[in-house]
C-alpha cells in the first residue's frame, strides 16, 4: 500500500496523516488540497512532511499548503514549528533560497496605456535589471559593506537611494530581522554576495508588469489601493549565492551535530541541530544574515524596476503614484508566539515555500492593513495570472498563520525543456510577452510547468486562511 493511501479527508479541502503513520512520528500532517491538486501529490511530498514530523521537539501538526511539491528534505510548501527548548532548528526545512519571496509595487499607470508598448516597455526592462544565472548587478561590495547590508537589511539599499523610508511600513518586519550576524557566515558566502544585490538571479525568479483584471473584495482592494486595470510591478527574489552557501555551509555543520546530540533521523536532508545549541543558535543568526541580504536584493529591484517604468513614460515620482504594497518572505525560520493545546507558547516556525497570512489586528500587521490582516501575495506562471489575498484568523488555528506561496511546480525543469523541445518555443509561449538574457530559463518556467494559482488560491480562499482580494494578469515576464 502506498502512503498517499493513509491519508484520510477529515473534511473539504483537509487531508489527515495521522500520528503513527510512519515510525516515530509524533504529530499528524495536514494537506490542504482540493480533488485536482490531491490527484497531483507525490508520494515522497508525503512521505517527506511524515519524516520531519518525528524530528525533536515538532509542535501540534506539520501542515502543507495546495501548491506542494517534493523539495529538499522537507517538502516545498511546508510549514512547521519546533519548541524552542527541545526543538531542533532544520537547515533544509528552510531551504537553500533564503528569504526567497515577493513585492507587489502599485502605480497610477492604467493597462490601455501600457498593453499597447508592453514588448518596447519589456526589453527596457531587460537592459535595465541584471538576471540570469550569475548574473552580476553594479554594485561590488567588500565584505564590510555586505556586513551592513546583512545587518539592516531593506534599510541598507533605501539609504543609498533605492526606495523610501515608508517603504519599511510594508515589508515583512520592516525589512530587517533581528539576530543577524556576520560573523557566523563564511568568507566563501560573502564572496558569492559580494556583485549579486541588487539581480534577480535564475530560475523561477521575476520581474513581471501586470494588471488588475478582477477584484473580489471591493472594500478591502480600496484598502489596499487596488482598482480595476491599475497596473503592478511584481518582483520574486531572495538571497542569491549569499543564502545558497549559508545553507550549505550549515547543512555540514547540521549533519556533524546529529551525531554529538545523539539526533536519529529518517532522511539525512533533513540534518538538524538543537535551536538552542551553539551551532543551531549561528545557524538562526546567519540566515538572518541571509534574510536581511534578501529584503534588500528585492528593495533594489523593485526600485530599479520602478524607475525603469517611470523613465520610460517620462514620468516624475508623483505621476508613477509609485507605492509598495507588500513585501514578504517565502523561506524563513521565525521565533513566534502560536497557541498549543490551549497555552501560547514561543515556537520557532519553519516556513518553505510558504507564506506568513496574519489575520487582523495582529501585531505584526502593518498599521495601514491591521483591520483587513497582511497583504499575501501569490504569484503564478507567465501566462495566467497571480492573486493578492488578506490573512485571516482562521491561519492562526490551523497553519500557525501561514498560507501558500505561488503555484507550485507540476513538471520538473527537464521535462519542461523536453515539451518545448517538440512543441516549439513559440507555438508555447503564443502572444505571451516574455523576456531574459537566454532562452534555457524560459523553456524551464513555461506555463505548462506550473500547476494553476486559481485552483492554490481557491483552497486557502475556501479554508478562511486567507481570503481573496484581486487578480492580476500578465502584460510582460522578465525571467532569471
Amino acid at each position: 500500500m502506498g502512503i498517499k493511501e493513509s491519508l484520510v479527508k477529515v473534511e473539504e479541502f483537509i487531508y489527515k496523516l495521522p500520528e503513527n503513520t510512519i515510525q516515530g512520528q509524533k504529530v499528524p500532517v495536514y494537506f490542504y488540497l482540493s480533488d485536482r491538486l490531491f490527484e497531483l501529490l507525490e508520494e515522497d511530498a508525503i512521505r517527506q512532511a511524515g519524516n520531519a514530523a518525528t524530528l525533536p521537539g515538532v509542535e501540534k501538526a506539520i501542515y502543507i499548503m495546495p501548491d506542494v511539491h517534493v523539495g529538499y528534505g522537507f517538502p516545498v510548501g511546508g510549514v512547521m514549528a519546533t519548541n524552542l527548548e527541545e526543538g531542533i532548528i532544520s537547515p533544509g526545512s528552510i531551504g537553500y533560497d533564503i528569504n526567497c519571496g515577493v513585492r507587489l509595487i502599485a502605480t497610477n499607470l492604467t493597462v490601455d496605456k501600457v498593453y499597447p508598448v508592453r514588448k518596447e516597455l519589456m526589453q527596457e526592462v531587460l537592459r535595465n535589471v541584471p538576471a540570469g544565472v550569475g548574473s552580476t548587478g553594479k554594485l561590488k561590495l567588500s565584505k564590510d559593506d555586505l556586513s551592513e547590508v546583512s545587518i539592516k537589511g531593506a534599510r541598507w539599499a533605501i539609504e543609498r537611494g533605492f526606495g523610501f523610508e515608508e517603504d519599511l511600513e510594508h515589508i515583512e518586519s520592516g525589512g530587517s530581522l533581528p539576530n543577524a550576524d556576520p560573523s557566523k557566515v563564511s568568507h566563501f558566502a560573502f564572496q558569492r554576495g559580494s556583485q549579486e544585490l541588487g539581480t534577480v538571479g535564475s530560475g523561477n525568479h521575476f520581474v513581471e508588469i501586470q494588471y488588475v483584471d478582477e477584484i473580489y473584495d471591493e472594500e478591502v482592494a480600496q484598502k489596499l489601493g487596488m482598482s480595476l486595470g491599475q497596473v503592478t510591478i511584481m518582483v520574486h527574489s531572495g538571497s542569491r549565492g549569499f543564502g545558497h552557501q549559508i545553507c550549505v555551509d550549515y547543512l555540514k555543520v547540521a549533519k556533524d551535530a546529529l551525531k554529538k546530540y545523539n539526533i536519529d533521523i529518517p532522511d539525512m536532508q533533513l540534518a538538524c541541530m538543537p535551536f538552542n545549541s551553539q551551532e543551531g543558535q549561528d545557524y538562526f543568526r546567519a540566515m538572518n544574515c541571509a534574510a536581511n541580504y534578501a529584503f534588500a536584493n528585492r528593495q533594489i529591484l523593485g526600485y530599479i524596476a520602478a524607475d525603469t517604468v517611470r523613465r520610460f513614460f517620462g514620468l516624475s515620482w508623483e505621476e508613477l503614484g509609485y507605492r509598495l504594497i507588500y513585501d514578504l518572505a517565502h523561506n524563513i525560520g521565525k521565533v513566534e508566539e502560536h497557541k498549543v493545546d490551549g497555552k501560547i507558547k514561543k515556537l520557532l516556525v519553519h516556513r518553505k515555500g510558504a507564506t506568513r497570512a496574519f489575520p487582523p489586528y495582529n501585531p505584526e500587521v502593518p498599521p495601514a492593513y491591521r483591520d483587513v490582516g497582511q497583504p499575501l501575495l501569490l504569484p503564478g506562471d507567465v501566462g495566467r495570472y497571480s492573486f493578492l489575498l488578506v490573512g485571516q484568523k482562521r491561519s492562526m488555528q490551523i497553519s500557525f498563520g501561514s498560507a501558500c506561496h505561488g503555484a507550485g511546480r507540476l513538471m520538473s525543469r527537464t521535462k519542461a525543456r523536453e515539451f518545448v523541445k517538440k512543441e516549439g518555443l513559440e507555438k508555447v509561449l503564443g502572444d505571451l510577452v516574455v523576456v531574459a538574457r537566454g532562452k534555457g530559463t524560459v523553456a524551464e518556467e513555461i506555463p505548462q510547468a506550473y500547476k494553476d494559482v486559481s485552483e492554490v488560491a481557491f483552497v486557502v480562499h475556501s479554508l478562511e486562511i486567507a481570503k481573496l482580494v484581486a487578480r492580476f494578469k500578465p502584460l510582460g515576464t522578465l525571467k532569471g
